[in-house]
């Protein structure tokens, strides 16, 4: 049934070869169960951790097992990290949304890219965004991830006089959270899986004991949180205004198709996906189901899904079907039943995973032409406005304006396309309504 299924023997691979790839994956992503639910749970949501707990998991478990069954890809999904911290700081705590009303958005993007998934428009916009573009919007996104983790962690604290400022440095949260990173580093760099979460857990377990910081452990297994954030979808306009909620929108949809186009073609390249004329076989189905799991996600009660680049640790163990994503799923299903453990472990001992999931999006600048001022200047750009406006969108919005505005000054009108110009028109309408 598996070899049916799966077409194992085609794929050069076996059962045991890619249960211990599931297992790889997961342990690597895993994090992600504790990670989102404390991101979406802050403060002023209006959210709780049980339930996006519940959902997170929700979302992972569905997106992976479409992508396995369906599409059988060795790719796992999960919320997104970025977009999480996008959700929560900029358009809740900053542009005043609900979670409710945000939830509405990632439904909406979701179903965009559904149907951009199912359309020739999908190659077309893949194709047509700028690599430097591409570049700088993922370093931002990792820039923006680590301001909030040094803010978690107490390592960057508000200054009246600079704006912000270094915290006490001798406080056991800093520390602690120095600790875990440099657990993270030195673990990934021997490559031993599951590097983020034992650093999550070493610093978690120290934190228990000590007392430090006030963490205490809670409890340890107990019964499946109650989703009580699923369904729930507000797409009314109080508070905000048309322009801002389809802004958001498409913020989500764009960071969304941007990553997973990025994750695809590099599991693609790994596993010998690539047929000679350069297509990416079941490419259709595999981004078919990253946007369903958009869809499920945000009806669950969570931030934006989308397949992980933490895939690559299974297929590095030689995971190369879709049994590979099944067996994650179901590791992540018996999650389910462990959310007092993952509610007692403190904002300080997540904060390093954040920083060091950020150095994964940044390093990949060194890819951008360098020697083509109008290709990386837009794109630094938009990666410094992201973290320091705490908006992907506008960093997004900025960059391209810059970009388009650039080559045309510049006399490279040649080097622009369709998808460039639009984005970066769709981009000043968004800051005008944003204003009325």
């Amino acid at each position: 049934m598996l070899e049916k299924l799966f077409r194992l023997k085609q794929a050069g691979t076996s059962v045991r070869t890619e249960l211990l790839a599931g297992l790889a994956t997961f342990l690597t992503m895993a994090y992600i169960t504790i990670v989102n639910p404390l991101t979406l749970s802050t403060e002023g949501t209006g959210m709780a951790f049980g339930p996006v707990f519940t959902a997170t998991i929700i979302a992972a478990v569905v997106g992976t097992l479409i992508m396995g069954l369906w599409a059988n890809w060795p790719v796992a999904l999960a919320p997104g990290m970025g977009l999480n911290a996008y959700f929560t700081y900029t358009v809740i705590l900053g542009d005043g949304f609900s979670y409710q009303q945000a939830l509405a958005a990632v439904l909406v993007s979701g179903i965009v890219f559904l149907v951009l998934s199912v359309t020739p428009a999908r190659r077309y916009i893949i194709n047509s965004i700028p690599k430097s573009m591409k570049l700088g919007v993922g370093a931002g996104i990792g820039l923006f991830l680590a301001i909030i983790g040094f803010q978690n962690a107490g390592i960057i604290v508000d200054n009246p006089a600079t704006l912000v400022g270094l915290g006490d440095i001798a406080s056991s949260p800093v520390l602690l959270a120095g600790l875990g990173f440099i657990i993270m580093a030195v673990l990934s760099n021997r490559n031993i899986p599951g590097s983020i979460i034992i650093g999550i857990l070493a610093v978690s377990v120290i934190a228990w004991i000590s007392g430090a910081g006030g963490a205490s452990l809670s409890g340890v297994v107990d019964s499946v949180p109650n989703p009580e954030h699923a369904f729930a979808l507000d797409f009314s306009m109080e508070s905000i205004t048309l322009g801002t909620f389809i802004g958001v929108a498409f913020a989500f949809l764009f960071v969304d198709f941007l990553d997973t186009a990025g994750t695809l073609t590099s599991v693609a390249n790994l596993t010998g996906r690539i047929k000679d004329d350069g297509e990416v076989e079941d490419i259709d189905r595999a981004l078919l189901a990253d946007s369903s799991a958009t869809v499920v996600g945000a009806l669950a009660g969570t931030s934006s899904t989308t397949s992980y680049i933490e895939s690559g640790a299974g297929i590095k163990e030689g995971g190369r079907t879709g049994l590979t994503a099944v067996t994650v799923a179901v590791l992540f299903a018996a999650c389910l039943f462990f959310a007092p453990l993952a509610q007692s472990v403190p904002a300080f001992a997540t904060a390093p995973a954040l920083i060091f999931i950020a150095t994964y999006f940044v390093r990949n600048i060194k890819d951008i032409d360098w020697d083509d001022i109008s290709e990386y200047a837009p794109a630094i750009l938009a990666a410094i406005v992201m973290p320091l406006t705490y908006s992907i969108a506008y960093g997004i919005a900025i960059g391209f304006i810059a970009y388009v505005i650039i080559k045309a000054a510049s006399g490279k009108l040649d080097a622009l396309n369709i998808a460039s110009v639009g984005i970066a028109i769709a981009s000043v309408v968004f800051f005008y309504l944003s204003t009325i």
